[in-house]
């Protein structure tokens, strides 16, 4: 009898849902863990008389969102100079008033296109956009390297995903199993492998089948700052031998507050990071993290997730997000 093996089967292709205005989509849920944020500040700048005592409230509620204490002082002092002005206040007044002063402080101007233009290599080829996306393992790093893939192809990119986490081997699984899900091809190396040499092999993939964007998966191990440092600094080196590095995200878990500041920093100062995704947002009051990693790091947040679902990660939009804030 003739042996006849099957081929497996393929995953059904998905069609990832349009990322334009995913973020207002979202925002019940943002909203949801919010609310007591932005009610808080209105009642108390809705008081009749607005003494010292009020303002260190105001001023408490901020800082228990994790706004940081720079900029809490900023929002404060300019709150109190606008109400002194106003005199009156109607409730109406007052929100926009707020909605405002914390659109200044997200910053409503930052470039937070995730840039995925591609150029041409070093030997004068096509060459895909090159992200590196980076972060301390736990973070969802590279459930969100997965996500973003979506993003990207929602957005008629095709993407080609690298897994250079090669020291814990679900990483590579489960970035491949992203990918299958969208018709990315993912490369992989072998377990403990160098991960310099997975992100330049994932580049030449992309140059070889015409991708628009590599999205590169790194290691995230805290180990130490000189093991990490070589290890990034590495793979950035690598993959620039064939062209620019366009976008480096650093992924940050938005439940670790001021503790998440502490990891960004080691990072800012071993990868040049252009942009931030910050994860896990729809679980936790403290939204005013957004507010202290782009002031503690001079960098845009350009992705937030806000679910656990495959399409829940959203280009960041400052108005959707205060709105969320403010109820």
């Amino acid at each position: 009898v003739e042996d006849v093996t099957l081929p497996p089967v393929a995953p059904a292709l998905e069609t990832p849902e349009p990322t334009a205005g995913r973020l207002v989509r979202l925002r019940a849920r943002l909203s949801r863990s919010q609310s007591a944020f932005g009610q808080g500040l209105l009642s108390l700048l809705s008081r009749e008389r607005l003494d010292e005592d009020t303002w260190e409230e105001i001023e408490d509620i901020l800082l228990t969102a994790d706004v940081g204490v720079g900029p809490t002082q900023e929002l404060v002092e300019r709150l109190r100079e606008r109400v002194r002005v106003l005199g009156t206040r109607s409730p109406e007044e007052l929100r926009a008033l707020l909605r405002e002063e914390l659109l200044a402080v997200v910053g409503p101007d930052l470039d937070r296109a995730v840039h995925t233009e591609g150029g041409v290599s070093v030997e004068g080829e096509e060459r895909p956009a090159v992200v590196l996306v980076v972060g301390v393992n736990g973070t969802g790093k590279t459930t969100t390297t997965g996500k973003l893939a979506r993003v990207l192809v929602a957005d008629g990119k095709s993407v080609v995903l690298g897994a250079a986490d090669t020291f814990r081997a679900a990483a590579a699984e489960q970035l491949s199993t992203w990918g299958e899900r969208v018709g990315a091809r993912t490369v992989r190396g072998p377990e403990g492998g160098d991960p310099a040499s997975v992100a330049f092999d994932a580049v030449r993939e992309g140059i070889a089948e015409g991708a628009d964007v590599v999205l590169v998966d790194t290691a995230g191990r805290l180990h130490t700052k000189t093991g990490l440092m070589d290890e990034l600094g590495k793979v950035k080196r690598v993959v620039e031998k064939q062209g620019p590095v366009n976008e480096v995200l650093l992924v940050l878990d938005a439940t670790t507050g001021q503790n998440g500041l502490v990891q960004a920093r080691v990072f800012a100062e071993v990868v040049n990071i252009t942009g931030i995704a910050l994860t896990k947002l729809d679980g936790t009051a403290k939204g005013g993290i957004v507010i202290a990693v782009q002031r503690e790091l001079g960098v845009p947040v350009k992705l937030v997730g806000l679910g656990e679902g495959a399409d829940d990660l959203a280009p960041f939009e400052p108005e959707a997000f205060v709105d969320a804030l403010i109820g």
